[in-house]
């Protein structure tokens, strides 16, 4: 089927119909001798192993090389659909192509079905066909077919059948096929591919012109951020698996799940700029992994006599054992003393949880309170995008334990550059997300909203601002839900909503001071609606263009406590207290904004205290329904003697 020279690994192949022994020979052949990431590793598998590994290894190779090293489409795909039949013929017992005779004795020892190899070339056969991913799900959609269906291989050839480790190995490869394509944007876009989603380009404003022409900017940074952290996610997921297989085995895949977030340091170490440059792991840093993986070993065979208790091929996983609980309960109380010092108003209301779910809530908000003190301390740019970057690498090696940092040079270990207060609670953080099954991408996203304030002052568009306020905001709907606990998925949607809300109610509250620290959160496209200047923000009072224009924000903030409110509905009853306090709370300082006409260039607009007070008793002895957790809005009141505009005290 092939022609002369058409395909380079097939220069050397043995004749069809050849040997066993022959065919075998070839198979390793191209496995120790053809390059790829990380092949140090494969002497650490068990022997017994190792031509059964070669044997798919050489089918993968093959049917990559149809399907990328074959320019003509047409041609590339009548190669695939032979490959495809000599698959065939190898699952009816009569293989005929070298590779699939030595394949076909590993299918037989090892029982493999014939669906993962089949998927690969559904994979292959889509990349002549698809130049371009409209969205997330179908990029995750073709990584079902291109990566998962290696993982399951290996998963098989080690006796591995249960569903539970292949959907961990499932998440693993998809990271590590992310990660490839992060790395190898230019390459891509050499053979005219785009594998970045088309919606997630689109919501940091990156066209695709921009990244055909490789027009690198802050907005690029951006995408590359979110991409990243969406794959960091990917390989926590994934990483347990590690602990629940063969030793030997656990080496290897803790080796390629290190070696993807290697990359993912490596693109951020140059800068994000992967549309000029393709970041790459040299074999010293390769070595280095390995030293650490295998170190990791050592210590946890020295440190535990226990056996194993994942008995091979099992379908039934029992639950990790929980970390210490002198050092988590240790933990909690750190992150209560962080919220108790931090004075919040709402840490009452945190008491109106049961006590696990109040821990949780206090072990999140001591983490998002970190994060702020490092973006809002200081005036050293540089310093601050260090200490959020050793957050977010300290974030990943609690839930992983990949202990490496990027600290904008080097990986270091993270015993060396920990940020303050990360080993006193990340522990307990840690629990947390574990015991409410809580993504940690929310925590990575929160962590690039601070990085947000950071570098940008001005938002050209409420789509901007909208992202912002996900990540500095929604984050925080998202996270508190999973501890409120709900089933109806719609909950997650209104908390975004809610987050929203508060946001916009911040944002509307502290228009003047935060122009005064060179903030505008007001949209440039809203502004321009009004007429109002930046400058306008900077007056001693709130001119009538001004005070349209932040009518105009309040009512969406209207708008989405109006639909979030019905999240109280859809949470667990012992969380209701704390979601309504909290949504009373905040509508009803936006309530109070109205009512002064938005005169919010004095004093701070703030609630008294016994209205605080009797809002906690409403939520602790009250019913709690969506008809009454929105304060009562009056647009004409007006408080007595004052004016609309109010001059800052002094």
């Amino acid at each position: 089927m092939l022609r002369p020279g058409e395909l380079e690994i097939a220069a050397n192949a043995p004749a069809a119909g050849c040997s066993p022994e022959t065919a075998q020979q070839f198979t390793k052949g191209l496995a120790t001798h053809h390059y790829e990431n990380f092949n140090v590793v494969s002497w650490l598998l068990p022997k017994e192993l190792h031509q059964h590994f070669y044997n798919v290894y050489a089918y993968c190779r093959w049917a990559d090389d149809l399907g990328d090293e074959i320019p003509d489409a047409a041609r590339a795909l009548e190669l695939l659909d032979w490959w495809d039949s000599e698959l065939d013929l190898c699952y009816d017992g009569k293989p005929s192509h070298p590779i699939f005779i030595a394949l076909n004795q590993t299918i037989r020892e090892k029982n493999i079905p014939k669906q993962p190899f089949a998927d690969l070339l559904r994979a292959f056969r889509q990349d002549q066909t698809t130049k371009r991913y409209q969205s997330w799900d179908a990029m995750i959609g073709y990584c079902v077919y291109s990566a998962n269906p290696v993982g399951r291989l290996v998963l098989y050839l080690c006796g591995y059948r249960d569903e539970l480790r292949q959907k961990l190995s499932d998440a693993t490869c998809t990271a590590l096929q992310l990660a490839n394509f992060w790395q190898d944007v230019s390459r891509d876009l050499e053979k005219g591919r785009i594998y970045i989603p088309v919606d997630l380009a689109a919501q940091h404003a990156v066209t695709e012109n921009e990244i055909v022409t490789r027009q690198f900017s802050d907005r690029y940074i951006s995408l590359m951020k979110d991409l990243i952290a969406r794959t960091r996610q990917l390989f926590a997921e994934g990483y347990p698996l590690a602990k629940m297989v063969d030793g030997r085995l656990s080496v290897d895949l803790e080796m390629f799940s290190r070696g993807g977030v290697a990359v993912l340091d490596a693109i951020e170490a140059q800068g994000y700029d992967t549309l000029n440059r393709r970041p790459s792991i040299g074999k010293a840093k390769q070595a280095r992994l390995l030293g650490s993986v295998l170190l990791s070993q050592l210590f946890k065979k020295s440190s535990s006599k226990q056996p194993d208790p994942i008995s091979r091929g099992s379908a039934s996983i029992p639950a990790e054992l929980p970390p210490s609980h002198k050092w988590v309960s240790g933990s909690y109380d750190n992150c209560h003393a962080i919220a108790r010092s931090a004075h919040s108003s709402f840490y009452p209301a945190f008491f109106l949880l049961p006590k696990p779910k109040r821990d949780g809530i206090v072990a999140l908000y001591a983490f998002m309170r970190l994060i702020d003190d490092v973006a809002d301390e200081g005036h050293d740019l540089a310093v601050k995008q260090r200490g959020l970057a050793k957050w977010r690498a300290a974030l990943d090696e609690a839930v992983t334990g990949i202990d490496q940092v990027f600290d904008g040079t080097v990986a270091l270990s993270l015993s060396d550059s920990a940020p303050n207060h990360a080993a006193e609670t990340l522990p307990a953080l840690v629990d947390t997300i574990r015991r409410y099954n809580m993504p940690t991408r929310y925590l990575h996203d929160l962590i690039s909203g601070a990085e947000m304030d950071l570098t940008i002052q001005t938002y050209p568009t409420f789509d901007r601002l909208r992202e912002y306020c996900y990540r500095v905001a929604g984050t925080v709907g998202l996270t508190c839900t999973h501890i409120f606990g709900f089933k109806d998925p719609r909950a997650l949607d209104l908390a975004e909503k809610l987050g929203l809300a508060f946001q916009l109610t911040n944002i509307i509250r502290d228009v003047h001071e935060d122009f005064s620290l060179g903030r505008v959160y007001i949209p440039d496209e809203d502004l321009a609606r009004y007429n109002v200047s930046v400058e306008d923000f900077g007056r001693n009072e709130a001119t009538l263009g001004v005070r349209e224009l932040l009518r105009f924000e309040a009512e969406r903030a209207w708008q989405n406590y109006e639909e979030g409110a019905e999240l109280l509905d859809l949470i667990d009853a012992d969380s209701r207290g704390t979601l309504w306090l909290l949504v009373h709370t905040y509508s009803a300082l936006l309530a109070r904004i109205e009512s002064l006409d938005y005169a919010v260039f004095g004093e701070r607009v703030r609630l008294s205290k016994p209205e605080k007070i009797l809002s906690i008793a409403r939520a602790r002895f009250g019913r709690h329904t969506r008809e009454n957790v929105l304060e009562k809005r009056d647009r004409d009141r007006r408080r007595a003697g004052r004016s609309g505009g109010r001059r800052r005290a002094g």
